[in-house]
């Protein structure tokens, strides 16, 4: 995904850094706290109905949102949202925007309420390498200056392509390396990470302090993974039903101190799995 406006999910939810707990009946630990959507699951819903849209948001009990509101201005939106209990912890950025005009973002992101600005695609073409990641970090690291004087976090969403070879390590190493910690922070998407090869889990342990933000897409059975960046959105499935370990993957976000979790789904059939995602994560038990 690249850009966003868009969002959904259901019931009274759980698992934030800042959650409260209660005991499962097994004696386990249940983490209860808010779960967000990622606007951009509904972006063949939003621009034709935003008020309807956000209202079956509040029928399922999402309280956090991650996108702006397209057309809709920064606080009107926001107005919208908070009039159904939704904050919007975190919107998004193109690369252009951050490159031409940091603190516009800064100022949108404000109207929002928005402490964090993510960023979901490296312009590049052919197979992403070293002279695309030197071009982002000089960006990001300017950009992310910008943005952090003016209170807000940014971070980068790696989208797959990152985690090709760079001799003996990743792209995705490089640009963590590369990258002032002070001003670039990052947001896991664990379907693209995976994609791309990767072990969620292991990259969430390696650089604990670098993410602060989770994606949260489980991948189909079988599906083929490459560095592209691109799949068949028919590959998203509901959390706990494909080949990634969600369950793992919560603890250890849980562990590092993830701020916020957004369930992204991109399939034509978000209406239905959604739901079903919010149902796994609330059965989930530490």
């Amino acid at each position: 995904m690249k850009n966003l406006i868009l969002l959904l999910s259901t019931l009274p939810i759980l698992f934030s850094c800042d959650t409260t707990s209660k005991m499962g009946s097994a004696g386990d630990v249940v983490f209860a706290g808010p779960i967000g959507v990622q606007a951009y699951s509904f972006r063949n819903y939003f621009p034709k109905d935003a008020v309807g849209t956000l209202d079956r948001i509040q029928e399922m009990g999402i309280t956090e949102i991650e996108g702006d509101g397209g057309r809709i201005p920064p606080a009107e939106y926001k107005k919208m949202c908070a009039e159904r209990g939704i904050s919007i912890p975190s919107t998004g950025a193109s690369f252009d925007e951050l490159a031409e005009n940091p603190q516009a973002i800064v100022d949108k992101a404000k109207a929002l309420g928005s402490k964090y600005v993510m960023c979901a695609w490296i312009p590049h073409e052919d197979d992403f390498d070293q002279a695309d990641a030197d071009k982002a970090i000089e960006v990001f690291n300017r950009a992310g200056k910008v943005l952090a004087d003016g209170g807000v976090t940014f971070c980068y969403h790696p989208h797959g392509y990152e985690f090709a070879k760079h001799g003996d390590a990743l792209l995705m190493d490089y640009l963590l390396s590369n990258t002032d910690p002070k001003y670039v922070s990052y947001e896991m998407d664990v379907y693209w990470c995976y994609h791309g090869g990767a072990d969620p889990v292991s990259y969430l342990n390696k650089y604990p302090k670098r993410w602060k933000l989770l994606h949260l897409k489980d991948m189909q059975a079988g599906t083929p993974r490459n560095t592209t960046g691109h799949a068949d959105v028919e590959t998203n499935v509901p959390l706990g039903t494909g080949e990634i370990d969600i369950a793992g993957i919560m603890k250890t976000a849980k562990k590092i101190g993830i701020a916020h979790y957004f369930i992204e789904d991109e399939s034509s059939v978000v209406m239905e799995q959604v739901p079903k995602s919010v149902a796994y994560l609330r059965s989930l038990k530490y």
